[in-house]
């Protein structure tokens, strides 16, 4: 698993040592991962925009049943704002690196293997243009995830997304912050605007896109592949 010590991330991996698996744990050089003191789960810390790092993170998973790409970085600026290199970056962490995990490691999983890639509901919808690249790298992520799952069904392997909404994580503190300040408002403001567009009337937690995932892995959807699923408190309904 990738961007495996915060967020969705780190709820995943909790949730499946919880359930007994053996895991690969991926995140920066320098990421926390205390949380993982009492358990057997071996960290590869790592730039999953780098290809040497890419490299041994494939080489470590030769054979794994299970994989999610869950590392990714988002920026929020005026659309005026982002440059080349910016849309580089972000391609190159969100997209390209999804690409080559799940190309090679996919290719090595034994049948009845799942890969589950974090996209966005970014990627479906556009509540504001500010996060624009990132938008577009998550609806990269849709495209290839039904090319893998079309691609690798033949050898037992599915490959499914997920698109959550607004999700208390600090990837969604950042983009409160940054919508924040680019509208010159108090960040409880942002937040309670954000909050009202979700008909359920509240941010989601990482924990209960956690609980999806794991289900997407597990042989409880052993009839889904190449689905993307929204966990949005009804941001998006389709």
């Amino acid at each position: 698993m990738t961007g495996a010590a915060s967020g969705i991330g780190k709820a995943t991996v909790l949730k499946l040592l919880d359930s007994g698996h053996d895991l690969i744990v991926v995140d920066l050089p320098g990421a926390n991962f205390d949380f993982l003191s009492d358990s057997k789960a071996q960290i590869i810390y790592g730039d999953v925009s780098n290809q040497d790092d890419r490299n041994a993170i494939i080489a470590a998973s030769k054979g794994v049943d299970g994989l999610v790409n869950a590392a990714g970085k988002i920026e929020t600026k005026n659309l005026s704002d982002y440059s080349i290199a910016d849309i580089r970056e972000l391609f190159a962490i969100n997209f390209e690196s999804v690409w080559d995990l799940t190309a090679n490691i996919g290719a090595t999983m034994p049948s009845g293997s799942a890969i589950v890639n974090l996209s966005s509901t970014g990627a479906k919808v556009v509540t504001n243009s500010n996060v624009g690249p990132y938008a577009a790298t998550k609806a990269a992520v849709l495209s290839l995830t039904r090319t893998f799952a079309f691609e690798f069904a033949k050898k037992g392997v599915r490959v499914n997304a997920i698109c959550p909404g607004l999700i208390e994580t600090p990837m969604q503190t950042k983009v409160s912050e940054g919508l924040a300040k680019g509208q010159n408002l108090q960040i409880g403001d942002v937040i309670q605007k954000r909050v009202e567009m979700i008909p359920l009337n509240r941010f989601g937690t990482a924990l209960e896109c956690a609980n999806l995932i794991v289900f997407l892995l597990s042989p409880d959807s052993s009839y889904m592949t190449g689905q993307a699923i929204n966990i949005s408190g009804g941001l998006v309904t389709f």
